[in-house]
């Protein structure tokens, strides 16, 4: 509505996609991924004395085991790149992954044995904000700098009870912001009071999904959308039909579902086509964005109409990016939009650690920890990394994605003036089957 101005954050501009120069990546070579618990230093042979050693925990298994799994393709492409474009400093780089079960115990574990065990120079971070906070608290215990793209909630962050904020960098979106765009979108629909608009947010419950969610609850009953449902379930619940059925009775126009995965947003999905309730718009925090993972689970006709926030997708206007995508699909295969944006989260990871040692001279931690927080705004396959204080990236932007053509196509829809974004579908699609 006219009188309510949209919202914007330091994190969430609507400005267009930048093309950035990131630097010529080398082609990918063929090499076997490393298995859990194992090292992979690329193709390249070893040269310039001893290998750079980097630790790594991540999800193989358990419940963030579809994203672990991606990150750990996106930290192999770049060690691929970076060993054929002659390491780092003239020395190799080999990683090490240790599987973390998607358990914030054993990702402490991990990274004990990774920094006191295994003594790797340096350390790449998890999945999830779950696993960030405990494992980052543990690098910073020991002096590392801790380069991650996946820990964006406020509790990474959070300097009352995370020690571990100045050793700590996220390359990508802070996660609070990401919903932004979808409530300046509703925000532009006019007066919602007038409309009756009427809201329900489901959310899982999971440092990466309360703020998103809570934060565009309060931003749209500000609006005048009406709230019928708000609850936060566990996590790991045993059944969403519960939830998912409490939602489909109160048939909201909008359903904010927060999800950290494609099971949670495909079960509601599911509960809604069997109580025959489709809402106008449907937009979950994470699970559409897992490309072909998801439109596959939940049937590509059901996908339709699905939107995502992130800051990255597979089509995105910067030459770097379109080489990794081409990459990953020459040594994984499927198309471009198998390409998740975990993919883009953990090669931009190894992008920020290169420009750091390159403009160091060093993998001194404490150097590259200095360098970091010294305003520089570096350049990665997401766009722009500018670490504020904390190690949040203030250059991130956040984005709306939206799949459309029955399905089949996932593209940018949010903000409405920002480069590369189509026409929004304002409606959601009824379900298929």
């Amino acid at each position: 509505m006219s009188a309510h101005l949209p919202w914007f954050s330091k994190n969430v501009v609507a400005v267009g996609a930048v093309a950035l120069s990131v630097g010529v990546l080398a082609a990918c070579s063929s090499s076997s991924s490393p298995s859990t618990g194992s090292s992979a230093t690329g193709s390249a042979s070893t040269s310039g004395g001893s290998p750079i050693t980097i630790g790594a925990s991540l999800s193989l298994t358990g419940d963030f085991s579809a994203d672990g799994t991606a990150f750990q393709k996106g930290y192999e492409l770049w060690v691929k790149d970076i060993n054929a474009a002659g390491g780092l400093m003239g020395r190799q780089v080999k990683l090490t992954v240790l599987d973390d079960k998607s358990d914030p115990n054993q990702v402490v574990t991990n990274y004990q044995t990774l920094i006191n065990t295994d003594h790797v120079n340096l350390t790449f971070g998890p999945f999830s904000s779950l696993l960030t906070t405990p494992a980052s608290a543990v690098a910073a215990r020991n002096g590392y700098a801790f380069i991650e793209g996946a820990g964006g909630a406020p509790t990474v962050f959070d300097t009352a009870s995370n020690e571990a904020d100045h050793n700590t960098f996220d390359v990508s979106l802070p996660v609070a912001d990401s919903l932004l765009p979808f409530v300046n979108y509703v925000a532009s629909l006019g007066s919602t009071a007038d409309k009756g608009l009427t809201a329900a947010y489901a959310t899982a419950d999971d440092p990466l999904n309360n703020p998103q969610t809570q934060l565009a609850q309060s931003k749209l009953q500000a609006l005048g959308v009406k709230t019928v449902y708000s609850k936060i379930f566990p996590e790991e619940s045993t059944s969403y039909k519960p939830a998912a059925d409490q939602v489909a009775a109160a048939k909201p126009d909008i359903v904010v579902l927060g999800s950290s995965d494609v099971p949670t947003v495909q079960a509601f999905m599911q509960e809604f086509a069997q109580q025959k309730f489709t809402p106008k718009l449907f937009i979950a925090t994470a699970g559409p964005d897992q490309g072909a993972a998801f439109t596959s689970a939940v049937k590509p006709g059901n996908a339709a109409g699905m939107m995502v926030p992130n800051a990255w997708y597979p089509g995105v206007s910067i030459p770097a990016s379109q080489t990794m995508v081409q990459e990953y699909t020459t040594q994984y295969g499927g198309t471009a939009s198998d390409v998740n944006a975990d993919v883009a989260e953990a090669y931009s990871v190894g992008q920020v650690l290169q420009a750091a040692v390159k403009a160091t001279g060093s993998i001194d931690n404490s150097k590259i920890i200095t360098y970091l927080h010294s305003g520089v705004t570096l350049s990665t396959v997401q766009g722009s990394v500018h670490f504020d204080s904390l190690g949040e990236n203030s250059s991130a932007i956040a984005f709306i994605f939206q799949w459309q053509d029955s399905g089949t196509k996932f593209v940018q829809v949010l903000p409405t003036n920002a480069s590369g974004s189509v026409p929004i579908l304002a409606t959601k699609p009824a379900w298929t089957s």
